[in-house]
Formats: structure tokens, C-alpha cells, sequence
């Protein structure tokens, strides 16, 4: 849940926190929230093993849809074809990558077939069209 809050967004809040609560209440708020985000957790703690407790053995089964969900969220066309094809050895997939980047790597020049190397062509842009001045009698005055 807070997994994307860095240093920087925590430090802005303590500060906020103390400007708004000052620094006598800051201390009893913070270990009230502590003590909330305690209480929340054990919560949470207790009631799935009471779940696990009151259902046994079917508590796995009742879990095993959602693991099976979860590989499948994780799954890309290279863990699949890494998976089902070589066995979940991805180097040959690396080393094939890696062959194909350097192939086609466009940041050098073309070579040509004699080992002189060129440089890449731009395409022509279409000339532009003369600039046209205009006068008086250039305008409709019906």
C-alpha cells in the first residue's frame, strides 16, 4: 500500500505534522497512529487464521484460484515462451536479444558491402513554396 511513498514524500509529511500539530502533540500522535496501524494488523493476522482454522483444508483450495491468477498477471511473452520452450533457461532469449539490439543497432553507420562505411540518408524535403507579397489590389472590394 505505501510501497511507492519514498523519503522525501514521508519527510514533507513529518514536517506538515508538525507544523499542523505542533511539537508537544506530535509525539502522542504518532504513537497513536503506530498503535492504530498495530491494532489493524493484528486484525487482519487474526482473521485469516481464524479462516484457515474454521475451514482447513479447504482454505488451500479456496486460495489456489487466486495463486493461479496471480502467475497469470505475471506472465509475459518472454516468461511464457522462457517457461514452456526452454524449460524457464531464459539465456538463449538474453543471447538472442542481445545478437538483434546489436544488429540492429541504428546509432552506427551503415556499412557498405566493402567495409567503407556510409552515413544514412536523409529524405528529401519538398522545396518550399516562394513567399507571395501582397498589395492592394489584391483584395475583392465588391
Amino acid at each position: 500500500m505505501f510501497s511507492s511513498v519514498g523519503w522525501g514524500e514521508l519527510l514533507i509529511l513529518l514536517a506538515a505534522a508538525l507544523i499542523i500539530l505542533g511539537p508537544e502533540r506530535l509525539p502522542g500522535a504518532v504513537s497513536w497512529a503506530m498503535g492504530a496501524v498495530r491494532k489493524v494488523r493484528d486484525y487482519a493476522t487474526g482473521a485469516s487464521s481464524q479462516l484457515r482454522d474454521e475451514l482447513g483444508p479447504d482454505f488451500d483450495q479456496l486460495r489456489e484460484p487466486l495463486t493461479q491468477l496471480n502467475e497469470l498477471r505475471q506472465m509475459s511473452p518472454k516468461s511464457i515462451v522462457t517457461k514452456h520452450i526452454f524449460d524457464g533457461d531464459s539465456s538463449t532469449i538474453d543471447d538472442l536479444g542481445k545478437s538483434v539490439r546489436e544488429t540492429l543497432d541504428v546509432s552506427r553507420p551503415l556499412a557498405k558491402p566493402d567495409g567503407e562505411r556510409q552515413v544514412p540518408r536523409e529524405s528529401p524535403q519538398p522545396p518550399a513554396p516562394p513567399a507571395r507579397k501582397y498589395d492592394v489590389t489584391d483584395w475583392d472590394a465588391t
